[in-house]
């Protein structure tokens, strides 16, 4: 029985992207071709691999069984015909896509800029908007790094806590709350601003409250931190925002903070990147890079959890 090789690679890249025609641009060959390669895979295995939902491609229970182990193999038959893995930063010509919450950005995104420069003058980074929606998708790769405090939910995408921050009160000195005693009573009768990309009016703040026995009034929400900082500090508002990420936009703004009147939990600061780059030495460098400048940021040492 003759095995041609490449059939794993072609499989690997149709396992992922769920589409013949992503997989044929994420390959470099034509749709028709990839076509003619996803029969032969299906004549190679027996089964149909990817069926037609709709506009969609569904995985068969055999490709779903087969992804994992595929994915490994090609990883493995890429590390091994690798000739270096090392990467020498001074010659590394290379545009690295980011993906970050604003405030990582505006905070620790100078540093990295910096660092890396310094080591690899060929290296560009470009930071993109933290939307709700992106012609970007990091479960296909397309994003080399995004930062932030969620987990994601697909096992395409590796995870890592660099850093935790905390949630902090912040406002004008001139605001009511802003010295002496505050119960959790004041603090709920005051008008706040949530943080929200979606435009959300409560968050697990006001769960906590109710909880207890409170309810804020929200008359705002912004997509951003920048944004609410800047509400408040022209009016009698709260905003509860990451303190460490977030003290270069409160010194600039001259803005006061106390601590938050409740417990809240830490917030984790996540790396998270597409598995695809597990084993390139240039993304190797830049995630090291990375937590540096996040570590930095945060003022607090890392916990080694990784996913």
């Amino acid at each position: 029985m003759q095995l041609d090789l490449n059939l794993l690679v072609a499989l690997d890249a149709l396992l992922e992207e769920g589409s013949v025609t992503a997989a044929a641009h994420r390959l470099h060959v034509s749709t028709p071709a990839m076509s003619r390669t996803l029969g032969r895979i299906r004549r190679a295995t027996g089964d149909q691999i990817l069926v037609r939902t709709g506009r969609t491609m569904t995985p068969t229970p055999r490709a779903i069984a087969l992804r994992r182990s595929v994915h490994d193999l090609v990883q493995e038959a890429h590390r091994l015909l690798s000739p270096d893995t090392e990467v020498d930063p001074a010659s590394l010509t290379r545009t690295f896509i980011l993906k970050w919450h604003d405030a990582l950005a505006a905070a620790a995104g100078p540093a990295l800029l910096q660092s890396t420069r310094a080591e690899a003058p060929g290296v560009r980074l470009r930071f993109l908007a933290e939307a709700t929606s992106d012609a970007h998708d990091p479960r296909r790769g397309d994003i080399d790094l995004e930062a932030g405090a969620g987990a994601p939910s697909t096992p395409e995408l590796r995870h890592e806590i660099v850093a935790h921050d905390r949630l902090v009160l912040a406002m004008r000195p001139e605001h009511p709350l802003a010295t002496g005693d505050m119960t959790l009573a004041d603090y709920a009768a005051a008008e706040h601003v949530t943080v929200s990309r979606r435009g959300r009016l409560r968050d697990a703040i006001d769960d906590e409250l109710e909880a207890r026995g409170h309810r804020r009034h929200v008359v705002a929400a912004t997509p951003a931190n920048a944004t609410a900082l800047q509400f408040i500090g022209h009016q009698d508002l709260l905003v509860a925002v990451p303190e460490f990420v977030s003290r270069p936009q409160l010194n600039a703004l001259g803005l006061h903070t106390r601590p938050l009147p409740l417990t809240m939990p830490d917030i984790p600061v996540r790396l998270v990147w597409h598995r695809r780059y597990d084993n390139d030495p240039a993304h190797a460098w830049l995630r090291e890079h990375a937590r540096r400048a996040l570590h930095d940021a945060c003022g607090s040492s890392p916990r080694p959890t990784a996913g």
